[in-house]
């Protein structure tokens, strides 16, 4: 299935894409996707609709395919061919920090530039939405608290993240940092999230174009690691990292957004966002 919310910020329905590409309303028989929906029985129980029978939800807005979730964990220098490009060495764990909830939006809403921002960035990433708490989980049971999969814009402001202080959080939690949908396609769509195409455009030029194969520790692997250091609940969020192409990382010189753009970005059967860069 792919889940989705439709309507103005905090006002909107959780629907289902039909396989005629219309919205159907799911909001006579889920109030949102919250720990029941998204529970493997709640996930059944939606999988059993017949979309056919559902109203339809006039195109709109699409929000974030989850409500804001209580953790929303981000991975650093996951791709081998990123960490190269950065020339950062091979991570020996995952490197784990949390983006704040005011970064959290809908896939195609603005993004917008700090004040005084000069270094701010993009990195498509592949997702983890969770379904059922995860807390201690070996590997080989973590795949059971994985509900599907969403794209993620890490937006990062470079200066921030690296310049000020030497933590991450500064550049990663900004406001409107962290656009996330389209849509949650449940985990029985994507029977491999390690082969995935993905990648990103900046006012039509494809700045990243790579793939989940080459990231360093897999989707199993992070849910067991974080479930270690944090409980994850339903509807939280792993985002896994970004390939090569990011500003910070072209040559001869980095290259930053300044306003004005237009990011476009997207994952193999994940669907695709679509954002505005816009001054504070």
């Amino acid at each position: 299935m792919k889940l989705l919310r439709v309507g103005a910020p905090g006002a909107e329905k959780p629907c289902l894409l039909g396989p005629d590409g219309q919205y159907r309303d799911l909001s006579g028989t889920v109030s949102d996707f919250d720990a029941d929906a998204l529970s493997k029985a709640g996930l059944a129980r939606l999988a059993a609709l017949d979309p056919a029978s559902l109203p339809v939800v006039a195109p709109g807005r699409v929000g974030s395919c989850v409500p804001r979730p209580v953790n929303f964990v981000c991975i650093g220098l996951n791709y081998a061919d990123h960490a190269a490009e950065t020339g950062a060495p091979i991570p020996k764990e995952p490197i784990v920090f949390l983006k704040s909830l005011g970064a959290f939006q809908g896939p195609n809403d603005d993004v917008r530039l700090p004040r005084g921002s000069k270094k701010t960035d993009w990195e498509v990433e592949l997702a983890i939405v969770i379904g059922e708490r995860a807390s201690y989980v070996p590997e080989n049971d973590a795949m059971r608290h994985v509900a599907g999969y969403c794209v993620v814009n890490d937006v990062s402001e470079r200066e921030y993240q690296i310049e000020r202080g030497g933590t991450w959080d500064k550049g990663k939690g900004c406001d409107t940092f962290g656009p996330t949908g389209p849509w949650l396609v449940t985990r029985d769509e994507v029977p491999d999230p390690q082969d995935l195409h993905m990648w990103l455009d900046v006012d039509a030029e494809r700045m990243q174009d790579g793939s989940t194969k080459t990231m360093i520790f897999g989707v199993q692997k992070l849910v067991s690691y974080v479930s270690h250091f944090l409980t994850l609940f339903p509807g939280d969020i792993i985002s896994t990292g970004t390939p090569p192409g990011v500003g910070m990382g072209k040559k001869p010189a980095p290259v930053y957004l300044k306003g004005g753009e237009t990011m476009r970005l997207g994952i193999q059967g994940l669907g695709e966002q679509t954002q505005l860069v816009v001054a504070a």
